[in-house]
């Protein structure tokens, strides 16, 4: 069996020191008990002090005096720095499990190995706790030493990702006074952020916290996070400590719980104490079991190795040369480095294996000083953010919720949650609102004369509110009315006079450079409102507009077609449709385009085509009162002025709203300032735009669409918005820049305006608007009306016509059902049937009770005149006696004449009737 002379630096000085000392000297014990092994560890441990030269020069005198194969530690970054570049010369591994800067890295020396997580592996989880409850400035308090600093650039980036700033870096050194700790402590509270992220070692970090209860920082709407480096030795602090920190949240990285840690842990505690008499309290640290875990890996890697007689190579040249260079290079230290980096086992503190030559990250456990230690409320991990459980089933969605962890109890043994921030010395904001006459229902003020009360009310007052009372937090606040114009009311925020600004301010660019903006309440824009003019011009095609071409020739279509099924219906069986075939085709144009006026003349007898030309009659009167309205509609259309370069070319003049930034929007479009009235009221803009631009007053108003709106809905039947709309952001809340509270209430105003509160409060000062635009086809502009609107009316008349037809078709052929049972060809057949067709249908056989029309002539006195037949010559004619109140009938057969032809020398025989 070989031995194998391994190096330890540590601060001896320090708890941490002491356990990571503690739990080598085990797992060296530990691993040789469980183990088979050709080779065993030799330890050699020095005391660097905390000090950086010490542990340099501890490092030089492990390798040139005893020459060892590699090094565990140092302890902190600092001294890292120094021992990792002489390990890269001579090739000997450092291992270091407390070494956590992220300026260390592998890459440029690859002799350094880190088997702990590196530090700006947290910033992550602490930007969760962030996010999860909606924190929008965080201020990092750390020491001046490497150990700090050199996370803060990665915690700043993470805050970014998460919509968080970082107003203000807060810089201890580890040589601070009480009295020093104490003024930077002040500083901190006459600031508005109360979220602190503290990263300091527990030496400095319970001085910190000692002193910030005293000064009264520890109470209820302070937040306090902890990073792992305290989180992870809080048990094993003092209990006043402890107690100064109770409500502080903390992270530390999460070691599965096994029998094996518990086993360990109830073994450590027992060697430790034995060890240290003069520690009255502490707990396995994860920096312990890293130690532990880096001890098993390196005495696994010296196995896989397997060298009988390590030794280093000296250099020697002749050369001149200093002892570190004198100090020569590991030959196993390259074959060393190989093992460890590609060692896999399962540790204590979890699954051991290295990338890029460090640990991976893995997951933090989120705790809660609570009583004497930490209480566990929850976890964060990369796949899954923040989580009660780490095993969770289902797919892995990554979210930070704060309803995922468990109950907080904060600062002040508050279950509030903190807002993040305060207002600094004052106990309510100042809002500062508009005082102005006009359009009052977004901003009113006003004072009692008896008590002088000021009350202030309005649309945006009530929006405010709303906000306010769906805030998670309380925001105390009173309002301060200011008359001077926005602009100024502006600047009473950059100056601190005001905490923010509500009333009816418009977002501008120019504005947001000195305040922070909320999202917009309101809707957005710039527009122009002109008075209705009635336009005599006409138009000499203009009835054809009432209806577009699509319908005039579907309408066209449906009058012959149900010209053409009467006819059908009504060729055999009435004589009014019969006739010669171009005098027929002149009935089927001339019955439908009659019923248009209602003036066709011939009856129709059979049902079927009674029930068609009913529906066409009903499809004809909706046409033709459609018509109607759209027509009236069309010569009384409203023409209006729209053009801004037509108004600004015939020199009219135009108003806008007094102190608005829309005078400056005017004059970029080319209006001249000469031509620009400004007016402060609804009323004021009804009578300029009445008297018009000839007589003092003016053609448009050129105003922001919530003004406009209003005036509108006031005077909705005279004026009309109309015009190009120009984009403006809408009406906002100011706040100072950087104010924590202008994002909060952003996203409450997005519940508030996209809920029923924003109707509800719009109806409370502006009632139902109704109002005008151009846009607006159906109050204003008649459009021609379309085939779309009347595709119901078309379907039913074609139904109509089509299942009357059907019907008349089925009884026909059923009729003629000899002549298509006959024998012959399909052609015979249709000449047959057409004949048929052709043929009048005797109407007796219908069972009708009406008589056939004759072409009698009435005759008066005692005149008599033959009545003949003409529709059928051969029947017997009737002559007739009309004498004053009697009439005589006879018949009688007479010889066959011609139509038309008297009948020669009659024979009467008269019956006497009495009429």
């Amino acid at each position: 069996m070989s031995t194998v002379d391994v190096g330890v630096i540590l601060d001896l000085g320090t708890l941490a020191g002491k356990i990571m000392e503690s739990c080598i000297s085990m797992a060296l014990k530990d691993y040789y008990l469980t183990h088979n092994y050709t080779t065993q560890l030799v330890l050699h441990t020095r005391d660097s002090h905390g000090n950086v030269i010490d542990a340099a020069l501890s490092a030089i005198d492990l390798i040139k005096n005893v020459q060892v194969q590699a090094i565990l530690g140092p302890q902190s970054s600092s001294e890292a720095e120094f021992v990792v570049d002489i390990g890269n010369k001579t090739r000997v591994p450092i291992i270091s499990f407390s070494a956590i800067s992220p300026s260390l890295s592998s890459t440029k020396t690859p002799y350094f190995i880190r088997t702990a997580l590196n530090d700006s592996t947290q910033v992550k989880a602490i930007a969760a706790i962030v996010e999860a409850f909606g924190w929008t400035q965080i201020v990092p308090i750390y020491e001046d030493t490497d150990y700090g600093k050199d996370m803060i650039p990665y915690l700043t980036d993470a805050m970014q990702d998460v919509n968080a700033r970082v107003p203000y870096q807060s810089i201890i050194s580890p040589s601070s006074t009480a009295v020093e700790i104490k003024n930077e402590l002040y500083r901190l509270m006459t600031m508005q952020t109360r979220v602190f992220v503290v990263h300091m070692r527990p030496s400095l970090g319970s001085r910190l916290f000692l002193i910030a209860k005293d000064l009264g920082m520890m109470t209820e709407g302070y937040v306090w996070i902890m990073t792992d480096g305290l989180t992870d030795l809080l048990i094993s602090m003092d209990s006043s400590i402890v107690d100064s920190m109770q409500g502080v949240l903390g992270i530390k990285p999460y070691v599965p719980k096994s029998r094996s840690l518990d086993t360990f842990r109830n073994k450590w505690r027992r060697k430790f104490f034995q060890d240290n008499h003069d520690i009255d309290e502490a707990d396995l640290s994860v920096w312990g079991l890293w130690a532990y875990d880096s001890v098993w890996a390196l005495a696994t890697s010296i196995e896989e190795v397997n060298t009988v007689s390590p030794r280093f190579n000296k250099i020697n040249d002749g050369k001149n040369f200093a002892d570190l260079e004198a100090l020569g290079v590991s030959q196993i230290g390259p074959k060393l480095l190989e093992s460890i980096l590609q060692t896999k086992l399962n540790g204590l503190s979890r699954k051991f294996w290295l990338k890029d030559g460090q640990l991976q990250l893995s997951s933090f456990n989120i705790v809660n000083v609570i009583g004497n230690g930490g209480r566990n409320i929850g976890f964060w991990s990369p796949t899954l953010g923040i989580s009660r459980e780490l095993n969770l089933p289902g797919k892995k969605i990554y979210k930070t919720y704060k309803g995922d962890l468990g109950a907080i109890i904060g600062p002040g043994y508050s279950t509030k949650q903190p807002m993040g921030w305060k207002v600094p010395i004052r106990e309510r904001l100042k809002i500062g609102v508009p005082v102005a006459d006009g359009f009052i229902g977004f901003v009113k003020v006003t004072k009692d004369p008896h008590t002088n009360a000021i009350t202030v009310s309005g649309f945006c007052i009530d929006v405010f509110k709303a906000v306010i009372e769906s805030m998670p937090y309380s925001v105390p606040y009173e309002f301060v009315p200011f008359a001077g114009g926005f602009d100024n009311l502006l600047d009473q925020i950059v100056i601190k006079k005001y905490d923010a600004v509500v009333g009816d301010v418009t977002i501008e660019a120019k504005r947001s450079l000195r305040v922070d903006f909320t999202l917009p309440f309101t809707e957005s824009g710039v527009s122009m409102v002109v008075p209705i003019k009635s336009d005599h011009r006409k138009n000499a095609w203009i009835f054809l507009k009432p209806l577009t071409r699509n319908l005039w020739l579907t309408t066209g279509t449906f009058f012959i077609l149900t010209g053409f099924v009467v006819w059908v219906l009504e060729h055999r069986v009435n004589e009014e449709f019969r006739g010669k075939p171009m005098e027929q085709v002149g009935l089927v144009f001339y019955f439908s385009f009659s019923t248009l006026v209602f003036a066709h003349k011939e009856r129709v007898i059979s049902n079927l085509a009674r029930f068609v030309v009913i529906m066409w009659i009903f499809v004809v009167l909706i046409l033709t009162s459609s018509y109607t309205a759209s027509l009236a509609s069309m010569l009384i259309v409203e023409k209006l002025d729209t053009d801004l370069n037509y108004l600004i070319k015939k020199g009219d003049f135009i108003g806008y709203h007094t102190d608005s930034f829309v005078l400056e929007l005017i004059q970029s479009l080319g209006v001249h300032p000469s031509k620009l009235i400004a007016y402060a009221s609804p009323e004021e803009y009804h009578e300029a735009l009445k008297k018009g631009s000839l007589n003092g007053g003016v053609s448009a108003i050129i105003d922001e669409i919530p003004y406009i709106k209003i005036f509108l809905t006031k005077y909705c039947r005279k004026y009309v918005m109309v015009g190009p709309t120009y984009r403006t952001p809408g009406f906002g809340f100011a706040f100072p820049k950087g104010s924590p509270l202008a994002p909060d209430i952003s996203r409450i105003i997005l519940n508030v305006t996209q809920g029923p509160t924003i109707d509800r409060i719009n109806r409370e000062w502006f009632g139902e608007q109704i109002y005008y635009s151009e846009q607006d086809g159906s109050t204003l502009f008649s459009e021609s009306l379309t085939l779309d609107d009347f595709k119901g009316l078309f379907l039913i008349a074609g139904a109509a016509s089509s299942a009357a037809f059907l019907i008349f078709l089925s009884i026909f052929l059923f009729e003629q059902r000899n002549i298509l049972t006959s024998e012959g060809s399909i052609w015979q057949k249709i000449s047959s049937l057409a004949i048929q067709f052709n043929s009048e249908k005797d109407i007796s056989t219908r069972g009708s009770k009406k008589m056939r029309r004759s072409s009698c002539r009435t005759t008066t006195k005692e005149r008599i005149e033959p009545c003949y037949d003409a529709s059928s010559p051969q029947s017997p004619t009737s002559v007739s006696l009309h004498q004053e109140g009697r009439v005589f009938s006879s018949s009688k057969s007479f010889p066959q004449t011609q139509p038309g032809m008297p009948i020669q020398n009659p024979t009467l025989v008269i019956e006497m009737t009495s009429s």
